[in-house]
């Protein structure tokens, strides 16, 4: 089987969108986090706070009107992310792109909401007016696949990934295994959302959001905290190309890290209740895939959405596979549960900092919540660590499991 490295990096996140600014804002342990003072307008929304991506330029020389007519701000976002990631790989404008050989693995848990209320309105109205023939293009929970497909003038396979927060790590899984098998040469893998106040709702009815911080942003979402009372909704876009490595070597490609393994699986139990055997057991996958023992695993990073129930769960899963020796933190508490994104930006801050040799801790983590398991939870500041394997896991809504293995590229 052919071997998988990553040859190019672009992102839009809440922490900014290179990771010169982003290593700065955790060093500085600053969150991106803020009230929501707009949310407030909706009667019975009890969570005020989110994390918007930071502002992006569009070039208007390759995104007019024209260009972007079918694209809501998921798209946009997941468009000029792949563009930055082809730049950085040295792809961008190379006849591989549009040759068959590079394809698309993307994902986002739904399209434009905007676009899902133009439709919500046409039935509550009994009229089509405001509906446009790209109105469904918007909304469509693979907009950010097609659009960056069309976008490039894609040939290759295109899969779509819409599995709420495992999307952006189940596109570079796919990628990685589309790679392996043969199947592509070049894959762009990752995964976008955009922070809207109907997802707020959604997890708001769940009693999954933070609600006791709502004037004092900086100090929510606190993953495996025992005072954490909810998640943080964000938003951005992350595109990791991904390259078989003998394609790589010979066109002199500058490598981040090799893909070592992936696991993914289902707790097939229930749809928001998440099962600790199954977690363990999608992480076990990752470390089969890749052919490593638990203690080459020098840091995780950790899904850790600061829900009382998921933070416990996953803390017992890591545990039941780890130990409790192996260095774990997460990065939500920077920037929120950016969803559909949060698989491929972690990943990549993950590989980020396994290069940097420095490892953030979990902001806003004061005291362990007893009812989590014992393990080296990274506290207070960072860590030097120098490993040369880093894991990254993502559980979704809907039972779906998802665990990622890199290691350090040596040449």
């Amino acid at each position: 089987m052919s071997r998988v490295v990553v040859t190019g990096v672009g992102a839009i996140s809440p922490l900014g969108h290179d990771w010169g600014t982003v290593a700065a804002r955790l060093r500085a342990g600053e969150s991106a986090v803020q009230v929501m003072p707009e949310w407030r307008e909706f009667a019975g929304l009890n969570t005020a706070v989110g994390a918007p991506a930071m502002a992006f330029d569009l070039p208007p020389d390759r995104y007019s009107r024209k260009q972007t007519r079918s694209m809501g701000r998921v798209a946009l976002m997941a468009t000029r992310a792949s563009e930055l990631a082809l730049m950085d790989a040295g792809l961008l404008g190379d006849p591989v792109v549009t040759s068959g050989a590079l394809g698309i693995a993307y994902g986002s848990s739904t399209g434009s909401p905007n676009a899902t209320a133009d439709f919500a309105t046409m039935l509550l109205r009994k009229s089509t007016e405001g509906i446009t023939a790209n109105s469904y293009l918007k909304m469509m929970a693979h907009t950010a696949a097609v659009n960056i497909g069309v976008f490039f003038g894609v040939t290759g396979r295109i899969v779509t990934t819409s599995s709420a927060c495992t999307s952006g790590s189940q596109g570079i899984g796919y990628a990685f295994e589309m790679i392996r098998a043969g199947k592509q040469q070049v894959m762009l893998a990752g995964g976008a959302e955009e922070l809207d106040v109907t997802e707020a709702a959604v997890f708001d009815t769940l009693f999954a959001t933070t609600v006791k911080y709502n004037e004092q942003p900086r100090q929510t979402p606190r993953p495996f905290d025992i005072d954490r009372d909810g998640l943080v909704l964000g938003e951005g876009a992350c595109t990791l190309v991904l390259e078989e490595l003998s394609c790589a070597l010979q066109r002199g490609a500058r490598i981040y890290a090799e893909v070592l393994g992936y696991g993914t699986n289902s707790d097939g139990a229930h749809v928001t209740q998440p099962g600790t055997e199954t977690m363990a057991t999608a992480m076990r996958l990752a470390m089969a895939d890749a052919a490593i023992a638990p203690e080459r695993i020098g840091y995780v990073n950790a899904h850790g959405t600061s829900t009382p129930q998921g933070d416990i769960a996953e803390s017992h899963a890591t545990a039941l596979v780890l130990g409790s020796q192996t260095p774990i933190s997460s990065l939500k508490s920077y920037m929120g549960h950016t969803m559909g994104a949060c698989g491929a930006l972690e990943a990549w801050i993950s590989i980020e900092m396994m290069r940097a040799d420095w490892f953030a801790p979990t902001l806003n983590l004061h005291r362990v919540d007893p009812r989590c398991a014992k393990l080296d939870y990274i506290m207070d500041e960072g860590r030097r660590l120098q490993t040369d394997i880093v894991m990254s896991n993502n559980f979704a809504f809907g039972g779906i499991n998802t665990s990622l293995i890199f290691r350090r590229w040596m040449e």
